[in-house]
């Protein structure tokens, strides 16, 4: 059996696609004018891209920004700004400046110290202080479920510091 659209044409090879005389005509010679050279480099500017965007790669970047696009990195404390002396320790999402005291030294503090008012003591309410050590010793230990209390109520982070500043993390 024969296949009419792949007849072997003796001196060019393989077969032909699609009907007979539709494709190129390979018995004429070719025109090598209208190829393409692959040897001849082309003009430098002839294919030259847009030079939008990024810089290339070695070039000064006119931004100023550290490649990779990440900010400087940061020195000192972790949270520490010293550039707002109003707030060195950031503000929270209402703009309130964070305090120097953080909450969970002040809460473990008061949780494990509260008997002595340490954790007030640190947040700088001396008044309190002292009144949870007189419940505390008056009422024979009793009074210890009030600093406790206290101490988890500093760790949520309810309790401010002695200016009104929220406690940092």
């Amino acid at each position: 059996m024969t296949d009419p659209y792949q007849q072997n044409n003796p001196g060019f090879g393989g077969p032909q696609y699609g009907p007979p005389g539709t494709g190129p005509d390979l018995n004429k010679p070719q025109d090598t004018a209208a190829m393409p050279q692959f040897d001849a480099q082309p003009p430098a500017d002839q294919f030259a891209q847009p030079q939008y965007g990024q810089p290339q790669y070695g070039q000064p970047n006119p931004y100023g920004q550290q490649p990779g696009g990440y900010p400087p990195g940061g020195y000192g404390p972790q949270g520490y700004n010293p550039n707002d002396p109003e707030a060195p320790w950031g503000r929270d999402q209402f703009g309130v400046p964070f305090s120097d005291k953080q909450k969970l030294i002040a809460g473990l503090l008061q949780i494990f110290l509260g008997a002595f008012g340490i954790g007030r003591f640190y947040t700088g309410y001396t008044g309190i202080a002292i009144a949870q050590i007189a419940v505390t010793w008056l009422t024979c230990g009793i009074g210890g479920i009030w600093p406790f209390v206290d101490g988890i109520l500093m760790l949520v982070g309810k309790v401010p510091d002695s200016d009104g500043r929220p406690l940092r993390d």
